[in-house]
């Protein structure tokens, strides 16, 4: 099968690699840099400069750019993609984009909208590596509009990709989930770091959990501050609901109320062990 990239950064990297053994992949990216360093290493095997030819020559084409980029990208290209092609995006946001995308459907275009749950702190092709792929979660989220086949289409490739747990939901609810899984983990990542308070050498008292929680503050800020407030009234709501549950915490610490923070660890060993339960029945 012909398939083409738009973007040759981590993701766009990942899938070229994941699927270059069975595939013929084809790039298309802005950077010079990111196009050299994908044929130099064989993670592509054509890159395009035509984005017309581009779009005839490809079968199905993943659009691997950030959501803004991405909705001016398709705007722009609309008249030129074949509605043969079977189009996947990979964005971390969902309603916003679909609803901003809604005037091409007058095109007739499939766009199949997809999320791999999976990633790295750090970024470009440079960095692009199948393994963050592998046994990971792949989230794809029908549209009414979506031919059946297409859909099945994207999650097959997502299994071949190396993807254990294809699952389906509809837009407003991958949202809403993102908002607590994905971005309020970032939003207390970044807060843990940037609260530092002490001119200590804090390196000599790291151990796993601060490092566990902070990995992810080492983040693209280019990308992030896009999905934060494309998705930002579920990621509030997140946000407040934590801030009630820090002052919970706050409250019983400063009335030394043992019992209390009993209770709240126990309740959060209970949820925490039954989400377990739940990655060790999938895998």
């Amino acid at each position: 099968m012909k398939i083409g990239i738009v973007g040759l950064g981590l993701i766009g990297g990942t899938i070229a690699k994941s699927l270059n053994m069975n595939h013929f992949i084809s790039g298309y990216d802005t950077s010079s840099e990111s196009i050299a360093y994908a044929l130099d290493n064989r993670i592509i095997h054509k890159a395009y400069e035509n984005i017309s030819d581009f779009w005839k020559d490809n079968e199905v084409v993943y659009l691997c750019i950030y959501p803004k980029s991405m909705m001016n990208f398709i705007f722009r290209n609309r008249d030129l993609m074949p509605v043969s092609s079977v189009i996947i995006e990979i964005s971390g946001i969902k309603e916003s984009l679909i609803k901003e995308l809604e005037p091409v459907k007058s095109k007739n275009l499939d766009i199949i909208y997809t999320h791999p749950i999976a990633g790295s702190e750090k970024v470009g092709i440079y960095n692009s590596d199948e393994n963050i792929f592998k046994n990971a979660n792949y989230v794809i989220t029908p549209i009414k509009s979506n031919n059946k086949n297409n859909l099945d289409l994207a999650a097959n490739l997502a299994k071949e990709m190396g993807f254990s747990n294809i699952s389906y939901i509809n837009p407003s609810d991958h949202d809403k989930m993102i908002a607590y899984t994905s971005q309020l983990t970032h939003v207390l990542s970044l807060s843990l770091v940037n609260s530092i308070s002490t001119n200590l050498d804090t390196s000599k008292f790291i151990g796993d959990s601060y490092r566990d929680l902070t990995r992810i503050s080492m983040i693209n800020e280019k990308l992030w501050p896009e999905l934060f407030i494309a998705n930002k009234d579920h990621l509030i709501s997140k946000i407040e609901n934590f801030e009630n549950e820090l002052k919970n915490i706050k409250e019983a610490i400063s009335t030394n109320n043992i019992k209390k923070l009993e209770d709240i660890m126990i309740k959060s060993t209970s949820i925490r062990s039954s989400i377990s339960k739940g990655d060790n029945d999938e895998s």
